[in-house]
């Protein structure tokens, strides 16, 4: 049974396999069929593909002539614009920028652009002929333009009146009505100086601002030509003499050393107030106005930004600083270092200012000459303090005070001293323009004292006028009580400290106790007399009443004397005064009592008493209360 299955089984094998040649066998006779089909295909194509490139090469010459010709004409349609343009620029350039200067300034864009169209397709028949002529119209049309810029700039550049400057100034700094010269405030006061620095300032407008859009673009296409230098000349001859003529109209003069020198102190102390409120309108408002004009005019002109700003501002800059400098430069005195330092403070308060208005390096000079005066006024018054504490100490006059008050010079010094200490912060940044770090304030500190000790010298040499060595011990009492008083009740005695004070307090007092030694010595002399007398019997008595009596003549005659004179003598301190006639009163009143008590009897007793005891105790008192009074 088992072969007959085998056998079935390779039969069917051998179906399939002569199936799958049968099969092959057609495929391939399909394959060879597609081939020789294909073969013929690709023969029939290339045929074809012969046949239609003539056809191709025409189609292909004809559609780059089309595109030829769509680009020659665009070019031409360009050129032909550009001569539109070309004549619609030139017909607004003969009309000029008068009556439509936007218009006219689009129309010198375009013909710049024009130039730089043909300039770069100069293989254009005629682009030589072309820009030639749009040169020239050019040419033509800027000279307008700076025509058109200076008429422009100049009809709304007109000076600033001083009463409308007055209205930018905060309300603490306006004058009040009447000359603004002689009633321009100029602050003094600690405070109001702060106020004055700290206050708001609001420049005026000088060109409207719808104006300055049109000017800037002037001054742009000015420059865009070439003609900086000439749009800068422009503007700097019509903007500086408005400039000018507006600090003229405000009462700024321009006065050199020798003009000073001539003027009377009164009148050029008034003028120095004047110049130091012109310098804060200058720089706060005119200055500032005028930046911020060549600021919007020269907006991204920045070659010629600062270079305007400067050559508008430098000749008003000098005109002030000139007469700040011949103060500076003049004869100095004492009486001017208060306006020195008023002039110096004004130029410390506006550095910060001036060196931001002025910051380009164009306005380098400006900035240096401002620095320059600061520094000079500043050595001018470190001058003034030494001639001043050498004029003290040296000084001459002979005019002797006949009643031992208060000398003209002491009350001078001591007041100018504490006029001194309103500048206390101006001192100190004075000192530091010498000196380094905290010792500007021991250096006013040392100034003070050298004066004070100057006037100390100097009074020592006045006492020695004086015949009477009690009158001379009085004067000096009476000065240095005045120095002692006034630096207790200022802030000098912050700067010359309790060690100063107490010293010369005891000076003062030294120089009471020697005016009562020497002035009263002969009549507490008085109670001598009690040494003498007693004895045997009248004869005694008799001498002892003669001696008593002599006695009693001489204290009468020594103290009418005394009060004849000392009434006329003066003591202007009250407590100083009443302080010195109760030293004597505690010594003299006690004496005569004691004296009258124990001899008066001799004398009561024998023919006119009233001849030799002539006065109380009470008596005296009420005669010395009127000592010291500078009675004539």
């Amino acid at each position: 049974m088992g072969i007959p299955i085998r056998a079935a089984g390779v039969d069917n094998l051998s179906d399939k396999a002569a199936m799958m040649r049968e099969s092959l066998q057609k495929s391939q006779s399909i394959t060879d069929n597609m081939v020789s089909m294909l073969g013929s295909f690709d023969h029939r194509l290339s045929a074809l593909e012969t046949a239609m490139r003539p056809t191709q090469i025409r189609t292909h010459a004809i559609r780059r002539a089309h595109e030829n010709i769509d680009k020659t004409l665009k070019a031409a349609n360009v050129i032909l614009n550009r001569f539109d343009l070309s004549r619609e620029a030139e017909s607004k350039i003969i009309r000029g920028p008068h009556e439509d200067l936007e218009g006219y300034l689009e129309a010198i864009e375009n013909l710049r652009s024009n130039i730089r169209f043909f300039t770069n397709n100069k293989s254009f028949k005629s682009s030589d002929g072309v820009l030639s002529h749009a040169n020239n119209l050019l040419s033509k049309a800027i000279s307008k333009l700076e025509h058109e810029f200076k008429q422009l700039l100049s009809s709304y550049s007109k000076p600033v009146e001083p009463d409308r400057l007055y209205e930018c100034l905060p309300n603490s700094l306006r004058p009040s009505s009447g000359s603004p010269e002689t009633n321009a405030k100029n602050p003094s006061s600690h405070n109001d100086r702060i106020t004055a620095e700290n206050a708001v300032y609001n420049p005026p407008v000088l060109i409207p601002p719808r104006v300055l859009p049109l000017l800037h673009d002037l001054a742009q296409h000015m420059v865009n030509a070439g003609n900086s230098q000439q749009c800068m000349i422009i503007y700097r001859d019509t903007r500086s003499q408005v400039l000018q003529e507006s600090l003229h109209q405000l009462g700024v003069e321009k006065l050199s050393k020798d003009d000073v020198q001539k003027i009377q102190w009164e009148v050029l102390e008034l003028k120095i107030g004047t110049w130091i409120h012109f310098m804060r309108i200058a720089v706060k408002l005119l200055f500032a106005a005028e930046k911020k004009v060549c600021d919007q005019m020269f907006e991204g002109i920045e070659s010629l930004k600062d270079q305007c700003f400067a050559e508008v501002t430098k000749g008003s800059v000098a005109m002030l600083l000139s007469f700040g400098d011949a103060i500076a430069k003049s004869k100095r005195s004492p009486e001017k270092l208060f306006v020195l330092l008023d002039m110096y403070e004004i130029m410390r308060e506006l550095h910060s200012e001036i060196e931001l208005l002025f910051s380009g390096k164009a306005c380098k000079e400006i900035r240096e000459a401002a620095v320059g005066l600061t520094k000079r006024l500043a050595q001018t018054a470190k001058e003034t303090f030494g001639d001043f504490e050498e004029a003290v100490e040296k000084d001459a006059t002979r005019t002797a005070v006949a009643d031992g008050t208060v000398h003209p010079l002491t009350s001078y010094v001591i007041n100018y001293v504490k006029f001194l200490f309103d500048y206390q912060s101006t001192l100190k940044q004075l000192f530091q323009e010498f000196e380094k770090g905290d010792e500007s304030n021991s250096q006013l500190a040392s100034v003070t004292m050298r004066i004070m000790q100057a006037l100390q010298t100097n009074l020592d040499g006045k006492s020695k006028q004086y015949k009477d060595p009690a009158l001379t011990n009085l004067f000096l009492m009476n000065n240095i009580h005045y120095m002692v008083r006034s630096v207790r009740r200022s802030e000098a005695k912050d700067l010359l400290g309790d060690d100063w004070v107490q010293r010369h307090r005891r000076i003062v007092q030294q120089h009471a106790n020697q005016y009562k030694r020497i002035a009263w010595a002969k009549c507490l002399s008085i109670q001598g007399s009690t040494s003498s007398g007693g004895g045997d019997g009248g004869n005694s008595s008799g001498a002892s009443r003669a001696l008593i009596k002599d006695r009693l003549k001489i204290f009468n005659l020594q103290f009418e004397e005394l009060h004849q004179r000392q009434s006329q003598w003066t003591v202007p301190d009250s407590e100083l005064r009443e302080s010195l006639r109760l030293a004597v009163a505690e010594v003299l009143l006690p004496a005569y009592r004691s004296f009258i008590k124990r001899f008066g009897a001799l004398v009561e007793n024998g023919k006119n008493p009233h001849k030799y005891i002539r006065y109380t105790a009470e008596d005296l008192d009420r005669m010395l209360g009127e000592f010291f009074e500078g009675k004539t």
